[in-house]
């Protein structure tokens, strides 16, 4: 009898906290095919072309309250046969929570956002969620959010610590601290920005601090403090009627994250302009421009990096710049026009060519790149999307020599092709009552 009380008042808990609570269940199943033959760099004549299927799988789960929100994301990211068959594991250790964060409304303009989570600011230029990439980007931070109308402001702190298995018995590191890895520019030790935007009608604009710091070691190889590098910027937005213009503006001086190079007068400048033609037919034309380091040049680096934004967005979809390659190198200029054409109620096609250019110039004196050339169709269905893309790039001279690929033994041609099923089950969404 008494465990049937029990039960009743854990269900009649449970019902009243479902009653002024939200909670939500949902998931993605992403695979993706892809045949890459120049994807990133330069394929030999000699070698075979790549081809694979990945699939990312998500199970996200949501808790709102009245006064904080919880958010969950698991996700596996693999490739199809990388795990052998009959086995109790996966072999490729691909399950990882992605994100795990709590808000806590702290009034009502202010709040705090702790834990695992996805920082993405505007065009996602210098933070962005990466969504691309199957693994996708996530940093573990405090966050001290605010928002009052028109006007958000974020500030956002990090401290990183790898785990030492000869540390304390419970939490895993050292007492005197532990090293943290070095050479990559992702795995910073700490970091601290702030982020700021203002929306008025048809226009928009933020302002970017970032200061993120990479462990440093001395000459013996010891863990000696922190380098920092420093970035601060803006984007700027602007919108009426069918035409809309997009800017960005990022400067960056500090260390490079090996803490053996001063970066000095490194810049971003990208513009980008839109216009709806038609209600079928947008067009866009733009232009930006990456700082590149001068290869006579061997005290400092003047080349700008785009640490943390969705980089696959920009300079062309093979990923030739700034996807894990061309850091600290010559720089771009990056010319691009497209074309957006709405191909029914649930389909449309998306048209761009790039021209490529070195911000500064190759040994030989070279600065051409080359031109792509991409294509994207999507077609929606009931509740599903179909993506399948083309990718095409006519390299020059100075391709050939950056990549460190020779013209006579490169492939004859360089593209990428690839197809991709978006479905994004809701499983439980339950909504509070008033």
């Amino acid at each position: 009898m008494m465990k049937k009380q029990q039960l009743v008042v854990v269900l009649a808990l449970l019902c009243t906290t479902l009653t002024f609570a939200q909670f939500t269940l949902d998931g993605q199943f992403r695979p993706r095919t892809e045949y890459r033959n120049g994807f990133q760099t330069l394929i030999p004549d000699a070698a075979d072309a790549g081809f694979a299927i990945n699939t990312r799988s998500r199970l996200n789960a949501g808790f709102t309250a009245d006064a904080f929100k919880v958010y969950i994301s698991l996700q596996d990211v693999s490739v199809w046969g990388e795990n052998p068959q009959i086995i109790p594991v996966d072999d490729n250790n691909s399950f990882a929570l992605f994100e795990a964060w709590a808000s806590l409304k702290l009034s009502e303009k202010w709040s705090t956002k702790l834990g695992r989570q996805v920082i993405s600011y505007d065009d996602q230029r210098f933070f962005g969620g990466l969504d691309w990439a199957q693994q996708g980007r996530n940093h573990d931070l405090a966050l001290l959010q605010y928002k009052g109308g028109k006007f958000v402001m974020d500030v956002g702190l990090a401290f990183n610590q790898d785990l030492d298995g000869n540390g304390g018995p419970l939490f895993g590191f050292q007492n005197e601290g532990t090293v943290y890895p070095a050479n990559n520019p992702f795995q910073y030790k700490t970091m601290q920005y702030i982020y700021a935007k203002q929306q008025w009608e048809g226009f928009s604009a933020s302002l970017l601090a970032v200061n993120y710091a990479h462990q440093n070691f001395d000459d013996d190889g010891d863990a000696d403090g922190v380098n920092s590098l420093i970035t601060l910027g803006t984007h700027l937005n602007y919108k009426k009627g069918n035409f809309g213009a997009a800017a960005n503006a990022f400067i960056q001086s500090g260390e490079f994250f090996n803490g053996a190079t001063e970066v000095k007068g490194a810049y971003l400048l990208g513009l980008d302009l839109s216009y709806k033609a038609t209600s079928k037919v947008g067009l866009g034309l733009g232009v930006e421009i990456i700082s590149g380091n001068d290869v006579s040049t061997t005290d400092r680096t003047e080349a700008f990096l785009p640490t943390f934004g969705t980089n696959h967005k920009f300079n062309g979809f093979m990923d030739y710049f700034y996807v894990g390659n061309h850091v600290n190198t010559i720089g771009l200029v990056d010319v691009h026009a497209s074309a957006n054409f709405k191909l029914g109620e649930k389909a449309s096609l998306l048209t761009k060519v790039l021209n490529f250019s070195g911000d500064q110039e190759l040994p030989s004196g070279e600065k051409s790149l080359g031109t792509e050339i991409d294509l994207v169709y999507t077609q929606k269905f009931n509740g599903y999307a179909l993506k399948i893309g083309y990718s095409h790039l006519f390299p020059s001279d100075g391709m050939y020599e950056l990549k460190g690929v020779a013209e006579a033994d490169a492939a004859s041609s360089q593209n990428w092709a690839w197809a991709m099923l978006i479905l994004k089950p809701k499983f439980l969404n339950t909504t509070p009552k008033e």
